[in-house]
Protein backbone atom coordinates (compact mmCIF):
# COMPACT_ATOMS: atom_id res chain seq x y z
CA UNK A 1 0.00 0.00 0.00
CA UNK A 2 1.27 3.46 -0.89
CA UNK A 3 0.06 5.77 1.86
CA UNK A 4 -1.24 9.24 1.03
CA UNK A 5 -1.25 12.35 3.22
CA UNK A 6 -4.92 11.67 3.89
CA UNK A 7 -4.00 8.21 5.22
CA UNK A 8 -1.39 9.81 7.43
CA UNK A 9 -3.94 12.32 8.72
CA UNK A 10 -6.35 9.50 9.60
CA UNK A 11 -3.53 7.63 11.35
CA UNK A 12 -2.75 10.74 13.41
CA UNK A 13 -6.36 10.90 14.62
CA UNK A 14 -6.19 7.26 15.71
CA UNK A 15 -2.91 7.84 17.53
CA UNK A 16 -4.39 10.84 19.33
CA UNK A 17 -7.25 8.60 20.40
CA UNK A 18 -4.84 6.27 22.16
CA UNK A 19 -4.27 3.56 19.54
CA UNK A 20 -0.91 1.82 19.72
CA UNK A 21 1.68 2.83 17.13
CA UNK A 22 2.23 -0.71 15.87
CA UNK A 23 -1.53 -1.13 15.35
CA UNK A 24 -1.82 2.01 13.23
CA UNK A 25 1.34 1.97 11.12
CA UNK A 26 2.78 -1.06 9.30
CA UNK A 27 6.44 -1.07 10.17
CA UNK A 28 7.55 -2.39 6.77
CA UNK A 29 5.89 0.33 4.65
CA UNK A 30 8.11 3.42 4.28
CA UNK A 31 5.27 5.48 2.81
CA UNK A 32 3.33 5.10 6.07
CA UNK A 33 5.97 6.99 8.06
CA UNK A 34 6.39 9.81 5.56
CA UNK A 35 2.61 10.06 5.22
CA UNK A 36 2.24 10.32 9.00
CA UNK A 37 4.91 13.02 9.09
CA UNK A 38 2.95 15.05 6.54
CA UNK A 39 -0.49 14.08 7.83
CA UNK A 40 0.18 15.34 11.37
CA UNK A 41 0.83 18.80 9.89
CA UNK A 42 -2.16 18.70 7.53
CA UNK A 43 -4.62 21.41 8.51
CA UNK A 44 -8.32 21.55 7.72
CA UNK A 45 -10.94 24.19 8.48
CA UNK A 46 -12.81 23.74 11.73
CA UNK A 47 -16.20 25.52 12.09
CA UNK A 48 -15.98 25.18 15.88
CA UNK A 49 -13.68 28.14 16.39
CA UNK A 50 -10.36 26.33 15.94
CA UNK A 51 -9.87 27.82 12.48
CA UNK A 52 -7.28 26.02 10.36
CA UNK A 53 -5.88 23.24 12.52
CA UNK A 54 -4.97 19.55 12.22
CA UNK A 55 -7.87 17.17 12.72
CA UNK A 56 -6.07 15.19 15.41
CA UNK A 57 -5.55 18.32 17.55
CA UNK A 58 -9.33 18.76 17.73
CA UNK A 59 -9.80 15.39 19.42
CA UNK A 60 -9.83 15.09 23.21
CA UNK A 61 -6.51 13.27 23.24
CA UNK A 62 -5.00 15.78 20.82
CA UNK A 63 -5.99 18.76 22.95
CA UNK A 64 -4.51 17.11 26.02
CA UNK A 65 -1.22 16.38 24.25
CA UNK A 66 -0.88 19.91 22.88
CA UNK A 67 -1.63 21.28 26.34
CA UNK A 68 1.23 19.24 27.79
CA UNK A 69 3.64 20.28 25.06
CA UNK A 70 2.80 23.95 25.44
CA UNK A 71 4.03 24.05 29.03
CA UNK A 72 7.45 24.66 27.51
CA UNK A 73 9.23 22.93 30.36
CA UNK A 74 12.89 22.02 29.76
CA UNK A 75 13.34 19.04 27.49
CA UNK A 76 14.86 16.83 30.16
CA UNK A 77 12.07 17.61 32.61
CA UNK A 78 9.25 17.13 30.09
CA UNK A 79 6.49 14.83 31.34
CA UNK A 80 6.65 11.24 30.11
CA UNK A 81 4.58 10.65 26.97
CA UNK A 82 3.31 7.42 25.43
CA UNK A 83 4.83 6.08 22.22
CA UNK A 84 1.79 7.22 20.21
CA UNK A 85 1.94 10.72 21.72
CA UNK A 86 5.66 10.97 20.98
CA UNK A 87 5.02 9.94 17.38
CA UNK A 88 2.61 12.86 16.99
CA UNK A 89 4.98 15.25 18.71
CA UNK A 90 7.92 14.12 16.55
CA UNK A 91 5.95 15.16 13.46
CA UNK A 92 4.35 18.34 14.86
CA UNK A 93 4.57 21.54 12.85
CA UNK A 94 6.04 23.33 15.87
CA UNK A 95 9.76 22.65 15.96
CA UNK A 96 9.88 23.05 19.76
CA UNK A 97 7.46 20.14 20.13
CA UNK A 98 9.54 17.98 17.78
CA UNK A 99 12.66 18.83 19.73
CA UNK A 100 11.06 18.00 23.07
CA UNK A 101 9.82 14.64 21.75
CA UNK A 102 13.20 13.78 20.25
CA UNK A 103 14.72 13.78 23.73
CA UNK A 104 12.40 10.96 24.82
CA UNK A 105 12.41 8.97 21.57
CA UNK A 106 15.50 7.03 22.72
CA UNK A 107 13.32 5.10 25.15
CA UNK A 108 11.08 3.77 22.36
CA UNK A 109 12.74 1.65 19.62
CA UNK A 110 9.48 1.72 17.66
CA UNK A 111 10.04 5.43 17.00
CA UNK A 112 13.35 4.87 15.23
CA UNK A 113 11.73 5.33 11.79
CA UNK A 114 10.62 8.83 12.82
CA UNK A 115 14.14 9.57 14.05
CA UNK A 116 15.27 8.70 10.51
CA UNK A 117 12.68 11.14 9.15
CA UNK A 118 13.90 13.88 11.52
CA UNK A 119 17.45 13.41 10.21
CA UNK A 120 16.28 15.34 7.13
CA UNK A 121 14.51 18.06 9.14
CA UNK A 122 15.04 21.59 7.85
CA UNK A 123 15.94 22.89 11.33
CA UNK A 124 19.56 22.25 12.43
CA UNK A 125 18.40 22.16 16.06
CA UNK A 126 16.46 19.03 15.16
CA UNK A 127 18.37 17.25 12.41
CA UNK A 128 21.72 17.35 14.23
CA UNK A 129 20.45 15.70 17.46
CA UNK A 130 18.48 13.20 15.34
CA UNK A 131 21.59 12.29 13.40
CA UNK A 132 23.59 11.88 16.60
CA UNK A 133 20.90 9.62 18.03
CA UNK A 134 20.71 7.53 14.85
CA UNK A 135 24.48 7.11 14.75
CA UNK A 136 24.40 5.83 18.33
CA UNK A 137 21.73 3.16 17.90
CA UNK A 138 21.98 2.08 14.26
CA UNK A 139 23.87 -1.08 13.38
CA UNK A 140 23.74 -3.38 10.35
CA UNK A 141 20.99 -5.59 11.77
CA UNK A 142 18.84 -2.57 12.65
CA UNK A 143 19.52 -0.87 9.32
CA UNK A 144 18.17 -3.74 7.20
CA UNK A 145 14.45 -3.34 8.07
CA UNK A 146 14.85 0.45 7.91
CA UNK A 147 16.43 0.50 4.44
CA UNK A 148 13.15 1.07 2.54
CA UNK A 149 12.54 4.21 4.60
CA UNK A 150 16.19 5.28 4.60
CA UNK A 151 16.36 5.08 0.80
CA UNK A 152 13.08 6.96 0.51
CA UNK A 153 14.34 9.73 2.77
CA UNK A 154 17.69 9.66 0.97
CA UNK A 155 16.05 11.22 -2.07
CA UNK A 156 15.32 14.41 -0.14
CA UNK A 157 17.54 17.44 -0.09
CA UNK A 158 18.91 16.77 3.41
CA UNK A 159 18.30 13.03 3.49
CA UNK A 160 21.76 11.73 2.62
CA UNK A 161 23.05 11.28 6.17
CA UNK A 162 20.98 8.22 7.07
CA UNK A 163 21.64 6.61 3.68
CA UNK A 164 25.42 7.11 3.97
CA UNK A 165 25.43 5.84 7.55
CA UNK A 166 23.49 2.68 6.67
CA UNK A 167 25.56 2.08 3.55
CA UNK A 168 28.79 2.10 5.53
CA UNK A 169 27.36 -0.32 8.09
CA UNK A 170 26.05 -2.76 5.49
CA UNK A 171 29.28 -2.79 3.50
CA UNK A 172 31.16 -3.82 6.62
CA UNK A 173 28.58 -6.43 7.66
CA UNK A 174 28.67 -10.15 6.85
CA UNK A 175 27.26 -10.91 3.37
CA UNK A 176 24.25 -12.81 4.73
CA UNK A 177 23.02 -9.64 6.45
CA UNK A 178 21.69 -8.34 3.13
CA UNK A 179 19.58 -11.44 2.43
CA UNK A 180 16.20 -9.86 3.38
CA UNK A 181 16.88 -6.93 1.04
CA UNK A 182 17.21 -9.18 -2.02
CA UNK A 183 13.54 -10.13 -1.78
CA UNK A 184 12.14 -6.82 -0.59
CA UNK A 185 8.97 -5.82 -2.49
CA UNK A 186 10.44 -2.38 -3.24
CA UNK A 187 12.42 -2.17 -6.48
CA UNK A 188 14.62 0.61 -5.14
CA UNK A 189 15.65 -1.55 -2.17
CA UNK A 190 16.49 -4.57 -4.33
CA UNK A 191 18.45 -2.40 -6.76
CA UNK A 192 20.46 -0.94 -3.89
CA UNK A 193 21.08 -4.34 -2.32
CA UNK A 194 22.30 -5.97 -5.52
CA UNK A 195 24.49 -3.00 -6.45
CA UNK A 196 26.09 -3.21 -3.03
CA UNK A 197 26.49 -6.98 -3.36
CA UNK A 198 28.15 -6.60 -6.76
CA UNK A 199 30.48 -3.86 -5.50
CA UNK A 200 31.53 -5.84 -2.44
CA UNK A 201 31.51 -9.31 -4.04
CA UNK A 202 28.93 -10.65 -1.59
CA UNK A 203 27.32 -13.01 -4.13
CA UNK A 204 28.87 -15.70 -6.30
CA UNK A 205 28.40 -15.67 -10.09
CA UNK A 206 25.86 -18.50 -9.80
CA UNK A 207 23.86 -16.59 -7.17
CA UNK A 208 23.87 -13.49 -9.36
CA UNK A 209 22.70 -15.53 -12.35
CA UNK A 210 19.82 -16.99 -10.36
CA UNK A 211 18.86 -13.49 -9.20
CA UNK A 212 18.90 -12.29 -12.81
CA UNK A 213 16.62 -15.15 -13.76
CA UNK A 214 14.01 -14.70 -11.02
CA UNK A 215 13.80 -10.97 -10.22
CA UNK A 216 10.92 -9.02 -11.71
CA UNK A 217 12.83 -5.75 -12.12
CA UNK A 218 14.63 -5.16 -15.42
CA UNK A 219 17.38 -3.10 -13.77
CA UNK A 220 18.18 -5.85 -11.29
CA UNK A 221 18.12 -8.50 -14.03
CA UNK A 222 20.57 -6.56 -16.21
CA UNK A 223 22.84 -5.69 -13.28
CA UNK A 224 23.06 -9.27 -12.00
CA UNK A 225 23.39 -10.86 -15.43
CA UNK A 226 26.24 -8.57 -16.44
CA UNK A 227 27.99 -9.01 -13.10
CA UNK A 228 27.64 -12.80 -13.22
CA UNK A 229 29.10 -13.05 -16.71
CA UNK A 230 31.90 -10.63 -15.89
CA UNK A 231 32.87 -12.69 -12.86
CA UNK A 232 32.88 -15.92 -14.89
CA UNK A 233 34.99 -14.27 -17.55
CA UNK A 234 37.51 -13.20 -14.95
CA UNK A 235 38.07 -16.64 -13.45
CA UNK A 236 37.49 -18.55 -16.71
CA UNK A 237 35.17 -21.22 -15.36
CA UNK A 238 31.80 -22.11 -13.83
CA UNK A 239 29.98 -21.38 -17.09
CA UNK A 240 27.35 -24.05 -16.51
CA UNK A 241 26.28 -22.60 -13.17
CA UNK A 242 25.83 -19.18 -14.77
CA UNK A 243 24.59 -19.91 -18.27
CA UNK A 244 21.82 -22.35 -17.40
CA UNK A 245 19.86 -19.96 -15.14
CA UNK A 246 20.30 -17.13 -17.63
CA UNK A 247 19.20 -19.15 -20.63
CA UNK A 248 16.10 -20.31 -18.74
CA UNK A 249 15.22 -16.83 -17.41
CA UNK A 250 11.80 -15.33 -18.12
CA UNK A 251 13.23 -11.84 -18.63
CA UNK A 252 14.51 -11.23 -22.16
CA UNK A 253 17.51 -9.19 -21.02
CA UNK A 254 18.83 -12.03 -18.91
CA UNK A 255 18.25 -14.56 -21.70
CA UNK A 256 19.92 -12.26 -24.20
CA UNK A 257 22.96 -11.92 -21.94
CA UNK A 258 23.16 -15.69 -21.63
CA UNK A 259 22.81 -16.25 -25.37
CA UNK A 260 25.53 -13.69 -26.14
CA UNK A 261 27.82 -15.40 -23.63
CA UNK A 262 27.50 -18.66 -25.56
CA UNK A 263 29.98 -17.27 -28.06
CA UNK A 264 32.60 -16.63 -25.38
CA UNK A 265 31.87 -20.04 -23.89
CA UNK A 266 32.45 -21.71 -27.27
CA UNK A 267 28.93 -23.20 -27.43
CA UNK A 268 27.33 -21.62 -30.51
CA UNK A 269 25.17 -24.66 -31.17
CA UNK A 270 23.04 -23.71 -28.14
CA UNK A 271 22.28 -20.34 -29.76
CA UNK A 272 20.41 -22.01 -32.64
CA UNK A 273 17.64 -22.96 -30.23
CA UNK A 274 17.04 -19.27 -29.48
CA UNK A 275 16.67 -18.11 -33.09
CA UNK A 276 12.91 -18.49 -32.66
CA UNK A 277 12.71 -16.93 -29.19
CA UNK A 278 9.65 -14.84 -28.37
CA UNK A 279 11.87 -11.79 -27.68
CA UNK A 280 13.34 -9.77 -30.52
CA UNK A 281 16.38 -8.93 -28.41
CA UNK A 282 17.13 -12.60 -27.77
CA UNK A 283 16.63 -13.49 -31.45
CA UNK A 284 19.06 -10.75 -32.49
CA UNK A 285 21.70 -12.02 -30.04
CA UNK A 286 21.19 -15.60 -31.24
CA UNK A 287 21.65 -14.55 -34.88
CA UNK A 288 24.86 -12.75 -33.93
CA UNK A 289 26.32 -15.82 -32.22
CA UNK A 290 25.29 -18.17 -35.03
CA UNK A 291 26.81 -15.89 -37.70
CA UNK A 292 30.06 -15.55 -35.75
CA UNK A 293 30.57 -19.28 -36.18
CA UNK A 294 29.60 -19.38 -39.85
CA UNK A 295 25.95 -20.33 -39.48
CA UNK A 296 23.12 -18.95 -41.60
CA UNK A 297 20.08 -17.89 -39.53
CA UNK A 298 18.09 -16.96 -42.65
CA UNK A 299 18.24 -20.50 -43.98
CA UNK A 300 17.11 -21.82 -40.61
CA UNK A 301 14.14 -19.45 -40.59
CA UNK A 302 13.12 -20.37 -44.13
CA UNK A 303 13.23 -24.06 -43.30
CA UNK A 304 11.12 -23.58 -40.19
CA UNK A 305 8.50 -21.49 -42.00
CA UNK A 306 8.22 -24.05 -44.79
CA UNK A 307 7.51 -26.96 -42.45
CA UNK A 308 4.05 -28.50 -42.98
CA UNK A 309 3.08 -28.31 -39.32
CA UNK A 310 4.03 -24.65 -39.19
CA UNK A 311 6.74 -22.76 -37.29
CA UNK A 312 6.85 -21.21 -33.84
CA UNK A 313 5.74 -17.54 -33.75
CA UNK A 314 9.31 -16.40 -33.06
CA UNK A 315 10.59 -18.10 -36.20
CA UNK A 316 7.97 -16.32 -38.31
CA UNK A 317 8.93 -12.84 -37.18
CA UNK A 318 12.61 -13.84 -37.23
CA UNK A 319 12.30 -14.57 -40.96
CA UNK A 320 11.03 -11.04 -41.57
CA UNK A 321 13.80 -9.54 -39.40
CA UNK A 322 16.57 -11.20 -41.36
CA UNK A 323 15.01 -11.87 -44.77
CA UNK A 324 13.92 -9.86 -47.80
CA UNK A 325 10.70 -9.10 -49.67
CA UNK A 326 10.98 -12.39 -51.54
CA UNK A 327 10.32 -14.17 -48.22
CA UNK A 328 6.79 -12.79 -48.18
CA UNK A 329 5.76 -15.89 -50.15
CA UNK A 330 6.56 -18.00 -47.10
CA UNK A 331 4.63 -15.68 -44.77
CA UNK A 332 1.37 -15.26 -46.70
CA UNK A 333 0.20 -18.87 -46.26
CA UNK A 334 0.67 -18.46 -42.50
CA UNK A 335 -2.10 -15.82 -42.35
CA UNK A 336 -4.54 -18.71 -42.05
CA UNK A 337 -2.55 -20.76 -39.53
CA UNK A 338 -4.56 -22.23 -36.62
CA UNK A 339 -2.25 -20.60 -34.06
CA UNK A 340 -3.12 -16.97 -33.28
CA UNK A 341 0.52 -16.26 -32.43
CA UNK A 342 1.67 -17.45 -35.85
CA UNK A 343 -1.04 -15.41 -37.61
CA UNK A 344 -0.10 -12.28 -35.68
CA UNK A 345 3.62 -12.69 -36.40
CA UNK A 346 2.91 -13.35 -40.07
CA UNK A 347 1.03 -10.05 -40.31
CA UNK A 348 3.82 -8.25 -38.45
CA UNK A 349 6.39 -9.86 -40.71
CA UNK A 350 4.65 -8.69 -43.88
CA UNK A 351 4.56 -5.19 -42.45
CA UNK A 352 8.29 -5.33 -41.67
CA UNK A 353 8.99 -6.46 -45.22
CA UNK A 354 6.77 -3.65 -46.54
CA UNK A 355 4.58 -5.98 -48.57
CA UNK A 356 1.25 -5.28 -46.89
CA UNK A 357 -1.63 -6.66 -48.97
CA UNK A 358 -4.85 -4.84 -48.07
CA UNK A 359 -7.05 -7.40 -49.83
CA UNK A 360 -5.52 -10.32 -47.88
CA UNK A 361 -5.40 -8.57 -44.51
CA UNK A 362 -8.85 -6.98 -44.52
CA UNK A 363 -10.70 -10.21 -43.46
CA UNK A 364 -8.37 -10.57 -40.48
CA UNK A 365 -9.88 -7.45 -38.90
CA UNK A 366 -12.61 -9.81 -37.67
CA UNK A 367 -10.15 -12.35 -36.26
CA UNK A 368 -11.18 -13.69 -32.83
CA UNK A 369 -7.65 -13.09 -31.45
CA UNK A 370 -7.02 -9.51 -30.25
CA UNK A 371 -3.29 -9.84 -30.96
CA UNK A 372 -3.93 -10.62 -34.60
CA UNK A 373 -6.34 -7.69 -34.99
CA UNK A 374 -3.83 -5.32 -33.40
CA UNK A 375 -1.15 -6.33 -35.90
CA UNK A 376 -3.58 -6.07 -38.81
CA UNK A 377 -4.65 -2.62 -37.70
CA UNK A 378 -1.05 -1.43 -37.49
CA UNK A 379 -0.41 -2.80 -40.98
CA UNK A 380 -3.53 -1.19 -42.49
CA UNK A 381 -3.27 2.26 -40.90
CA UNK A 382 -1.22 3.71 -43.80
CA UNK A 383 -3.89 2.38 -46.19
CA UNK A 384 -6.93 3.40 -44.13
CA UNK A 385 -8.44 5.46 -46.97
CA UNK A 386 -8.63 2.35 -49.16
CA UNK A 387 -10.93 0.55 -46.72
CA UNK A 388 -14.70 0.69 -46.95
CA UNK A 389 -15.98 3.29 -44.49
CA UNK A 390 -19.42 1.71 -44.14
CA UNK A 391 -17.97 -1.68 -43.22
CA UNK A 392 -15.72 -0.13 -40.58
CA UNK A 393 -18.53 2.00 -39.18
CA UNK A 394 -20.72 -1.09 -38.80
CA UNK A 395 -18.03 -2.61 -36.58
CA UNK A 396 -18.27 0.24 -34.06
CA UNK A 397 -21.52 -1.21 -32.75
CA UNK A 398 -21.68 -3.00 -29.39
CA UNK A 399 -22.26 -6.59 -30.64
CA UNK A 400 -18.76 -6.66 -32.08
CA UNK A 401 -15.93 -7.61 -29.64
CA UNK A 402 -13.99 -4.79 -28.06
CA UNK A 403 -10.79 -5.43 -30.05
CA UNK A 404 -12.75 -5.24 -33.32
CA UNK A 405 -14.39 -1.95 -32.25
CA UNK A 406 -11.00 -0.54 -31.31
CA UNK A 407 -9.55 -1.52 -34.71
CA UNK A 408 -12.48 0.04 -36.60
CA UNK A 409 -12.22 3.24 -34.58
CA UNK A 410 -8.45 3.55 -35.12
CA UNK A 411 -8.76 3.03 -38.87
CA UNK A 412 -11.63 5.51 -39.23
CA UNK A 413 -9.77 8.00 -37.06
CA UNK A 414 -6.75 7.64 -39.35
CA UNK A 415 -8.88 8.53 -42.38
CA UNK A 416 -9.47 11.98 -40.92
CA UNK A 417 -12.08 14.41 -42.15
CA UNK A 418 -15.76 13.62 -41.83
CA UNK A 419 -15.14 9.89 -41.37
CA UNK A 420 -13.14 10.62 -38.24
CA UNK A 421 -15.82 12.84 -36.76
CA UNK A 422 -18.58 10.32 -37.51
CA UNK A 423 -16.62 7.50 -35.85
CA UNK A 424 -15.69 9.56 -32.82
CA UNK A 425 -19.19 10.88 -32.15
CA UNK A 426 -20.61 7.41 -32.73
CA UNK A 427 -18.22 5.97 -30.11
CA UNK A 428 -19.02 8.49 -27.38
CA UNK A 429 -21.52 6.00 -25.93
CA UNK A 430 -19.33 2.91 -26.31
CA UNK A 431 -19.57 0.47 -23.35
CA UNK A 432 -15.80 0.56 -22.91
CA UNK A 433 -14.49 3.52 -20.93
CA UNK A 434 -11.19 3.72 -22.81
CA UNK A 435 -12.88 3.79 -26.21
CA UNK A 436 -15.14 6.59 -24.94
CA UNK A 437 -12.08 8.49 -23.75
CA UNK A 438 -10.34 8.12 -27.13
CA UNK A 439 -13.53 9.22 -28.87
CA UNK A 440 -13.78 12.34 -26.72
CA UNK A 441 -10.18 13.26 -27.46
CA UNK A 442 -10.75 12.71 -31.18
CA UNK A 443 -13.84 14.92 -31.24
CA UNK A 444 -12.13 17.69 -29.30
CA UNK A 445 -9.15 17.62 -31.65
CA UNK A 446 -11.20 17.55 -34.86
CA UNK A 447 -11.01 20.42 -37.35
CA UNK A 448 -12.80 20.66 -40.66
CA UNK A 449 -10.46 19.78 -43.56
CA UNK A 450 -9.96 22.27 -46.35
CA UNK A 451 -11.62 19.94 -48.89
CA UNK A 452 -14.79 19.34 -46.84
CA UNK A 453 -17.76 19.36 -49.28
CA UNK A 454 -20.19 22.22 -48.76
CA UNK A 455 -23.11 19.79 -48.60
CA UNK A 456 -21.47 18.08 -45.59
CA UNK A 457 -21.65 21.19 -43.42
CA UNK A 458 -25.13 20.39 -42.10
CA UNK A 459 -24.04 16.88 -41.03
CA UNK A 460 -20.99 18.32 -39.30
CA UNK A 461 -23.23 20.70 -37.38
CA UNK A 462 -25.46 17.84 -36.22
CA UNK A 463 -22.47 15.74 -35.14
CA UNK A 464 -20.91 18.62 -33.23
CA UNK A 465 -24.22 19.32 -31.50
CA UNK A 466 -24.29 15.71 -30.30
CA UNK A 467 -20.88 16.33 -28.72
CA UNK A 468 -21.78 19.79 -27.41
CA UNK A 469 -20.88 18.80 -23.85
CA UNK A 470 -17.20 18.47 -24.86
CA UNK A 471 -16.84 22.12 -25.95
CA UNK A 472 -17.37 25.60 -24.66
CA UNK A 473 -19.86 27.64 -26.68
CA UNK A 474 -17.02 29.66 -28.18
CA UNK A 475 -15.06 26.59 -29.35
CA UNK A 476 -18.20 24.92 -30.66
CA UNK A 477 -19.02 28.03 -32.72
CA UNK A 478 -15.46 28.11 -34.07
CA UNK A 479 -15.61 24.44 -35.13
CA UNK A 480 -18.90 25.04 -36.96
CA UNK A 481 -17.51 28.18 -38.57
CA UNK A 482 -14.52 26.16 -39.87
CA UNK A 483 -16.99 23.73 -41.48
CA UNK A 484 -18.76 26.58 -43.29
CA UNK A 485 -21.70 27.01 -40.90
CA UNK A 486 -22.67 30.60 -40.11
CA UNK A 487 -24.82 31.69 -37.22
Amino acid sequence: MNWSIGDGEAAAVRLAGGAALREVLPGDDPSAWTALDAGVRQTTWSPDGDGWSPAWERTEGGRALVGVLRRRVPVRAAPSLTESQLALALCHRDGRFRQAALGQAAEHPGLLPLVVVRCSDWAPQLCEPARERLAQVLDAETAVPLMPLILRIGGRGRGGFAADLADGLLRAAPPETLAPLYTDPGRAVRRYAYRLAVDEGFLSPAELARAAARDSDAVVRSLCADAALAAVSDDGGAYDDVLEPLLAARGPRARAAGVTALRRAGRPERAVGFLGDRSGLVRACARYVVRQYGGDPLTWYRERCAEPEGPAPGAVIGLAESGGREDAELLRPLLGHPSAGVRARAVAGLRILDVTDVRRLRPLLDDPAPGVVREVTAALLPSAERLDEAELTARLADPWPRHVRVAAFRLLDARGGLARLRAAVGSLDDPDVRIRHWAQQSVQGWHAPADLPREAAAEVGELLDRARHLFSEYVLTRRKWEAGLRG
